[in-house]
């Protein structure tokens, strides 16, 4: 299938754009695990430029998702006219993903690709591949040790392109989630060996849906069974201590016992400080 030109973006993403839709040609029949973020999303377009309608998209959708996760994905698919697909899983039959220890993701990646590989074996798909990037070798990611051992194809990585690269395609492409900020799991809020809940997740969803509609774009909650700790850009905790009273005042009436603020504001995996050495 005809690939679209990659105008006004340098030689050397043409070319890596080129050598992702060369190694995906070979892959008809192929399923994306499909989250709504913008790797996946990138992946799932390059596969349908490659192969056609050979291809479907698949979001793996439970409780640990957002709304917004979903609406992403759905906007994506119809947009890029995606084969597109949502099943349903419960991450919490899992008593090692509950248990929430601090190599939980692997538990996660594990169960949830054993899963879509019997639905791709089911449904006559010959490989299932997921979204992982080049710069994803350098973070704390014990899920990617399942996905080598299952034999999950990583295509981004393996032609070597970054997560740079990624939303420069993605922008290019006019992908709706080109500029979407990373979205990790609800699980990803817990503290290690706090144990992961249906009712935590709520609250936690609710007190980040709160957050959000008074105007915090880039916060974390981090819950550990009791208290809430928040998380926001540094140049919003002026802001965010302005509406104090009225935040804890929500966040009681949602169950957490204490409420503080991170004074080192916003970053990507704190959960894993003290952890990961």
């Amino acid at each position: 299938m005809n690939t679209i030109t990659l105008s006004g973006l340098s030689e050397d993403d043409q070319h890596a754009w080129q050598r992702l839709i060369d190694l995906l040609s070979d892959k008809p029949n192929a399923l994306v695990a499909f989250s709504g973020g913008v790797d996946s999303a990138l992946l799932a377009f390059a596969l349908h430029q490659a192969v056609g309608d050979q291809m479907r998209a698949v979001m793996v959708d439970s409780a640990v998702h957002t709304e917004a996760d979903r609406q992403a994905a759905r906007q994506v698919a119809k947009q890029a006219g995606l084969p597109f697909e949502i099943i349903q899983f419960d991450d919490l039959k899992s008593e090692k993903f509950c248990s929430n220890p601090s190599d939980r993701c692997y538990f996660c990646k594990y169960n949830r690709f054993e899963f879509l590989l019997a639905y791709a074996n089911k449904n006559g798909y010959t490989s299932v591949m997921e979204g992982s990037n080049l710069d994803d070798a350098a973070d704390y990611r014990p899920g990617m040790r399942a996905v080598k051992e299952l034999g999950v194809l990583s295509p981004l990585e393996q032609c070597h392109i970054t997560k740079e690269q990624i939303r420069r395609f993605a922008k290019a492409f006019d992908l709706p989630v080109w500029n979407r900020p990373s979205a990790p799991c609800l699980a990803t809020r817990f503290t290690f060996g706090t144990t992961v809940t249906i009712n935590g997740l709520e609250m936690i969803r609710q007190a980040e849906a709160y957050l959000d509609r008074l105007g915090f774009t880039s916060v974390r909650l981090r819950y550990d069974g009791r208290s809430a700790r928040i998380e926001v850009d540094l140049l919003q905790l002026e802001q965010i201590l302005a509406k104090r009273e009225e935040i804890v005042k929500y966040f009681r009436q949602l169950g957490f016992v204490n409420i503080s603020l991170d004074l080192e504001g916003y970053r990507m995996g704190s959960n894993n400080e003290g952890w990961v050495k």
